[in-house]
């Protein structure tokens, strides 16, 4: 081994240790009840997580040794999530249905994977066993997120709406900013993955775009500014919402963002149900509500071009997972463009479709990002539930346009 291919390994085995653990933090004071819940198709079981994240390493990384031998095969098909070219797998509504292996079971395993994947790193001299391992941290802290997202919305479909955590105070006086726009960069600009350190395949290519004059908004669309679009009659204005979007909201029954209560003063957190904060960022909002809002407003939503010219250079502070907070913040005192990272994911105008000259990972692993690229809208910045250390300035987030159980919200943005 080369000194450069030693001195890689140990950092990525130390970072494996730490991050593995931290999902295990994320699960702490949860029952093996809470971890078998699945509240509907869209989210997992928190032990379906632990145990996929398992089989991730499993089959992508320990896969490449001949001489490595599966925990129990028949656990390929409970824990493959979609990647059909490796096999079949279990119908994803019915994760929920799995109550063997045991959560002790699962526990296991992970330990088992974490002594194989870092047994595996001591002695193989692999080239690319280092990124392939990173990958596979990055596929954790996705799911890290998926873990407090998906138990949020359990706990809320229980009558006793229970908290998962006891609640971070905020600071007393934090109250929102004036909203201002602030000009953005206009003409051809360079955005995706530059090739420096860890990115997924949808970041890249590098390439040039235009951008016409343009502004953003300073600050996330507050819970004060939403109720205001609801009192006139967001909700019942057919004029603001796109077609798809109105469908739905009649369909789903929608009247207001996700977890509100129905008086409209109070809302259910990770911390429980607790009073609106006017001054917090409006959030669990479908793309639908997003660019409803923000027609009523007299804007747009911004490009992700624009948001990631924007965000060039910021440094990545904010209300992210490692505050523990797990809930959006007001924007405090400052000028210029905040909450660039952190506190809600920002929908933007943009379809997720691949970049000019974008070529997905080779193999198996291609099915990661590029096969989604149809029908689903990019996000930005990273929400209250996301690691610090996994967000960055070329990040792509997709989900389709009606969903609302992820920390989503809203910046607007206008033409100039």
């Amino acid at each position: 081994m080369t000194a450069g291919h030693t001195c890689a390994v140990a950092g990525i085995a130390a970072r494996f240790l730490q991050l593995r653990q931290r999902t295990l933090e994320l699960c702490a004071g949860l029952s093996a009840e809470d971890l078998q819940l699945q509240s509907m198709p869209d989210a997992s079981p928190g032990k379906w997580h632990l145990a996929h994240t398992s089989w991730f390493f499993e089959q992508f990384v320990l896969g490449r040794d001949p001489a490595y031998r599966p925990r129990d095969p028949a656990w390929h098909y409970l824990f493959n999530s979609y990647y059909q070219s490796v096999g079949p797998m279990h119908a994803r509504p019915q994760r929920g249905l799995l109550s063997r292996p045991s959560l002790d079971e699962v526990r296991d395993y992970r330990r088992r994977i974490d002594d194989a994947v870092g047994e595996l790193l001591d002695r193989s001299d692999d080239a690319e066993l280092p990124g392939l391992v990173e990958l596979g941290l990055q596929h954790e802290q996705q799911h890290q997120e998926l873990l407090l997202t998906d138990i949020k919305h359990a706990l809320w479909c229980n009558p006793l709406q229970p908290a998962y955590r006891a609640p971070v105070a905020a600071p007393a006086d934090a109250k929102a900013v004036p909203l201002q726009f602030v000009a953005g960069r206009e003409g051809i600009a360079e955005i995706g993955h530059r090739g420096e350190g860890f990115a997924f395949d949808n970041e890249t290519p590098r390439h040039r775009t235009l951008l016409q004059p343009h502004a953003l908004a300073n600050r996330l669309v507050t819970n004060a500014e939403y109720l205001a679009f609801m009192g006139e009659g967001g909700y019942r204005e057919p004029g603001l919402w796109l077609s798809d979007g109105w469908a739905t909201l009649q369909r789903e029954g929608w009247q207001h963002p996700l977890y509100w209560q129905d008086d409209l003063a109070s809302e259910f957190t990770l911390a429980g149900v607790r009073a609106l904060d006017p001054h917090e960022p409006v959030c669990h909002l479908s793309y639908y509500e997003a660019e409803a809002f923000a027609h009523w407003a007299g804007a747009r939503l911004p490009t992700e071009a624009e948001w990631e010219s924007a965000a060039q250079g910021v440094a990545i502070e904010g209300n992210l997972q490692d505050a523990q907070r797990f809930q959006p913040r007001a924007a405090g005192a400052g000028s210029g463009l905040q909450q660039l990272y952190g506190d809600a994911w920002e929908w933007t105008a943009s379809p997720y479709i691949g970049y000019p000259g974008f070529r997905p990972l080779p193999g198996s692993l291609g099915e990661y990002n590029g096969k989604f690229m149809c029908g689903q809208w990019v996000l930005r910045g990273g929400s209250c539930a996301t690691p610090r250390d996994h967000i960055r300035a070329t990040y792509r987030n997709f989900f389709p346009p009606q969903a609302r159980w992820q920390f989503a919200g809203l910046r607007l943005g206008q033409d100039r």
